[in-house]
């Protein structure tokens, strides 16, 4: 069955675009991978992904695109079809991409209102083998969002786009597959939105060599470094400039994609942070609020 088989990027308009371009290239340490359309794109260094990031201005800090990658064009097109069978609002249909790194692709809303694209045929760049200590990101680790009814889109993203579920938090947080990585989405309870976007690291300790750039950069942790337990990885979450939760991580479980059985993990302290020292906790991160462009097509 044709499915969603990686992340591509998170494209942002944001109030600071100066600022935020800042961030990404001085202290996250992502590369610049072009401008179009008045729009900056960065790459993860450590990834073919042609870009991860991708920076608008405008007067409103919201979600322009979440970009999901399928195998081929008739992975595509059968994705296409089964959004429009779920009832989906497409904001256009199959057809090559004039974004930058091109492709063919279509967008549409989710049943929540978030927008998203689902695309493939798009340009690679050449990564290149990071090094420990770096302390740099290699890719996009996963994404997390918030679901007025979060059931229903965990049923939504299986069903019609073909994530698998990895594992529980209690009955609140979903975990998702779409490749052996133990998760590249996860749902919580909440206004739609996104909860935050997190890179994957190349060792614990390039986690830990990014928290110490960030640091003496001026961005403080808010909750970490702590090890969660559904995937296992190493976490770190901070804050851009606009507003948008971040996370460095590493060590992420990988899973047999059709045989991993899932499991409900109960909630607790140390379910939610195995190593219990860093700072913050879950009630540190940015309060939940609606994105403000729900079923809004940003045009670009």
């Amino acid at each position: 069955m044709s499915r969603v088989t990686e992340i591509r990027y998170v494209g942002y308009a944001v109030a600071d675009l100066d600022a935020e371009r800042a961030f990404y290239r001085d202290d996250w340490k992502l590369i610049d991978a072009g401008e179009k359309d008045g729009m900056v794109h960065f790459a993860a260094e450590g990834h073919d992904e042609n870009y991860v990031v991708r920076l608008r201005a405008d007067d409103t800090n919201s979600i322009d695109v979440i970009a999901l990658a399928a195998d081929g064009d008739a992975d595509v097109e059968a994705l296409h079809d089964r959004v429009v069978a779920a009832g989906c609002r497409v904001i256009f249909a199959p057809r090559a991409l004039d974004t930058l790194g091109g492709g063919y692709g279509f967008r549409f809303f989710s049943p929540d209102g978030l927008p998203f694209e689902v695309s493939a045929g798009v340009d690679r760049r050449t990564p290149r083998q990071l090094n420990r200590w770096e302390g740099i990101p290699q890719k996009i680790s996963h994404i997390v969002l918030h679901s007025p009814d979060h059931r229903a889109m965990v049923r939504f993203f299986v069903e019609v786009l073909g994530f698998r579920v990895s594992d529980w938090l209690g009955d609140f947080m979903c975990f998702l597959r779409c490749n052996s990585a133990h998760h590249r989405l996860a749902l919580l309870p909440g206004p739609a939105c996104l909860n935050h976007v997190a890179y994957d690291m190349l060792t614990v300790d390039d986690m830990m060599a990014g928290i110490r750039r960030l640091k003496r950069a001026g961005t403080d942790i808010l909750w970490g470094p702590g090890r969660h337990t559904a995937g296992n990885n190493t976490f770190s979450y901070f804050t851009t400039p606009n507003g948008f939760a971040v996370e460095y991580s590493s060590e992420l479980e990988h899973v047999d994609f059709d045989a991993h059985v899932d499991q409900v993990h109960a909630p607790g302290p140390t379910t939610m942070d195995q190593w219990g020292i860093g700072v913050g906790g879950p009630q540190t991160m940015p309060h939940p609020k609606p994105d403000p462009r729900l079923f809004t097509a940003a045009g670009v």
